[in-house]
């Protein structure tokens, strides 16, 4: 029998789906209700399989395996854009989240056969919710994709199913299975979309900081899987392996990255990059005060390792510790969701590829600096970093930055969304920067009534959903782009569903509770 905790998290989440599905009801909520019940019951499997070890990867183990709430994220976020879209009448970003959503369901839908078909003995009742869910699915998508639209969601499958067997063998311990689905299945939808625009480029069409998203996103994994396995027949640790390593990643960034592209803007890419970051003064200033917050930050991971050099009792930093850096992070979205979206998407973006950049050279020891970080970085590990790449920090950047890259701006009039949906952006703020931060701290140090079955306080939860109330009004103030139209009791809802979600989950909240806000919001 499911234990309380995930009993709760699976309420909140039908709750949250059918929050979703009350402003609009069609032949897709039929299918999202039809995956949120089958993933429901496969998650006994799943947790079943990862308590006697029998699942066919090492998965994390101080989590149960999150599948429900991971297998509705790309679903809903695919049927809220296609919403959007359909208002504004664009209809080949409507089509575009039609696609998403039918790719979600189908690599859900996988995950939870592949939890059925190894299961001993078989589930028949789970098989059989399965089935039906599935069959809903595939009617659905019959009658609603087109012939190419067929074939690209089946091409984001096959993709999924290649990267998991290599990633989740060469990065055990890593991911949950729905943390699995989320992170491998956003990069299998990225890779897709990459390689469907390198195909068709027309000039002038597409906007160059989306190429630079999805070239950088694949170029950083590719670059690591390249690496792992050339890893596997040297040592990395010498200094002519680090030599080789610094020597491929200028052959492979200069000789792929930046030709692919170039091949996609139709421009130096440097040189568009550069024109761009110092455009206007704006962005000089916001990138001055972005590099102070950074050198800020590593200040602090610097102070932390030498405090602990000098009090051997002390091995890891507190929970109060690890939150200066949501602070850091929340100065640093701000100004730039207020003042310049467009320069926050790219720094983003290059701020992704050197985070995962640096985790290389850590994970694989590379000289110079290689075990440098992994001594400073060790003090602020935590239980979900059970693995062996630490992924907490990229985490809170993607959580933080997923709303920004997601947001519809071709479905949006002037750049915003109207009611709600004009705090879509915020959604990493919100959630991660104010609400999780707040429940974290308050939680700790004054909560004494615990929710049921976990360690989370109810303290904590009602302090992050009045700390998010407060974030919004000074939004509200501060942006002049905002207009909530007297949405407030929506606003309320989602930020205090999400803000339960967090008391509940045992999934990587920094990565799952700005996606389900933004969804809700939007």
């Amino acid at each position: 029998m499911l234990n309380k905790p995930v009993l709760v998290e699976s309420l909140v989440v039908f709750v949250i789906v059918l929050f979703v599905h009350a402003v609009v009801w069609d032949r897709y909520s039929w299918c999202a209700v039809a995956l949120a019940v089958q993933a429901f019951y496969v998650q006994f499997k799943w947790d079943r399989l990862l308590q006697l070890g029998g699942a066919v990867f090492q998965f994390r183990t101080a989590a149960n395996s999150g599948l429900l709430p991971a297998s509705m994220v790309i679903p809903l976020l695919g049927i809220a854009m296609k919403e959007r879209c359909k208002s504004a009448g664009i209809v080949y970003f409507e089509r575009f989240g039609i696609v998403v959503a039918s790719t979600g369901m189908l690599v859900a839908l996988f995950l939870s056969v592949i939890a059925v078909g190894i299961t001993k003995p078989v589930p028949t009742n789970t098989c059989i919710l399965t089935g039906v869910a599935g069959s809903v699915i595939i009617y659905t998508m019959k009658h609603s994709l087109t012939v190419s639209e067929v074939i690209e969601v089946l091409e984001v499958l096959l993709i999924f199913v290649y990267l998991s067997m290599i990633l989740l063998y060469l990065l055990p311990r890593c991911f949950t299975p729905g943390e699995a689905l989320l992170v491998l299945g956003g990069i299998s939808f990225v890779l897709n979309q990459l390689i469907k625009r390198s195909l068709n480029v027309v000039e002038g069409r597409g906007d160059p900081i989306d190429f630079f998203l999805l070239v950088a996103v694949v170029g950083v994994i590719l670059l690591g899987l390249f690496f792992t396995v050339l890893f596997i027949f040297m040592d990395s640790g010498t200094w002519i392996s680090s030599m080789f390593f610094h020597m491929m990643t200028a052959v492979l960034g200069l000789g792929v990255i930046m030709p692919w592209l170039y091949r996609l803007i139709q421009r130096n890419p440097l040189f568009w990059l550069l024109q761009f970051l110092f455009e206007t003064q704006t962005r000089v200033y916001l990138l001055v005060y972005w590099t102070f917050l950074a050198a800020s930050a590593c200040g602090v991971v610097f102070y932390q390792n030498a405090k602990r050099s000098s009090e051997s009792k002390k091995h890891q930093a507190s929970t109060i510790t690890r939150k200066y850096f949501h602070f850091i992070v929340v100065a640093t979205y701000i100004p730039g969701l207020i003042y310049d979206r467009q320069l926050l998407y790219v720094a983003a973006v290059l701020c992704l590829a050197v985070f995962i950049f640096l985790e290389y050279i850590r994970y694989f020891r590379i000289k110079p600096f290689g075990q440098t970080l992994r001594q400073l970085l060790s003090l602020f590990l935590d239980e979900r970093d059970s693995g062996p790449l630490i992924l907490t920090h990229i985490y809170l950047l993607l959580g933080m930055s997923l709303p920004v890259w997601l947001f519809p701006r071709s479905c949006a009039p002037k750049g915003t969304l109207s009611g709600a949906g004009a705090l879509v952006p915020y959604s990493g703020v919100l959630a991660v920067g104010v609400g999780d931060t707040v429940a974290s701290i308050f939680g700790s140090t004054m909560g004494e009534i615990k929710w049921p079955g976990t360690k989370k306080t109810f303290e904590g939860t009602m302090t992050a959903i009045f700390a998010q109330i407060i974030a919004v009004a000074l939004i509200l103030i501060f942006d002049s782009s905002v207009n909530l139209n007297s949405s407030y009791a929506r606003i309320l809802a989602s930020v205090s569903l999400v803000s339960l979600l967090e008391a509940y989950t045992t999934q990587i909240d920094n990565l799952l509770l700005p996606l389900y806000l933004q969804i809700m919001f939007m």
